[in-house]
């Protein structure tokens, strides 16, 4: 392998900026902005939008979408007539 082609690898923090949810491990990514993680030491955070704590899939706040009224729709708009 050739040397110095791979990116750094090193532990961030990823903080989900909706429910203030962060977890630590290793990335490629970097950040000027620094926290201090729960044993003691500074780690690059990464601000994130969507993480496994508000995400409605994992959390079981989805939305039931009324298919069935869309489905009605379009055979009425595209029916055939007898």
């Amino acid at each position: 392998m050739k040397a110095d082609i791979h990116p750094k690898y090193n532990p961030v923090v990823f903080q989900d900026v909706t429910t203030d949810f962060s977890f630590l491990t290793r990335s490629t990514m970097t950040s000027k902005e620094k926290i201090k993680w729960e044993d003691g030491q500074e780690y690059p955070l990464i601000k994130i939008d969507i993480s496994s704590a508000s995400h409605p899939f994992y959390t079981g706040k989805h939305k039931i979408i009324d298919a069935g009224g869309r489905v009605d729709k379009f055979n009425r708009r595209y029916a055939t007539k007898k």
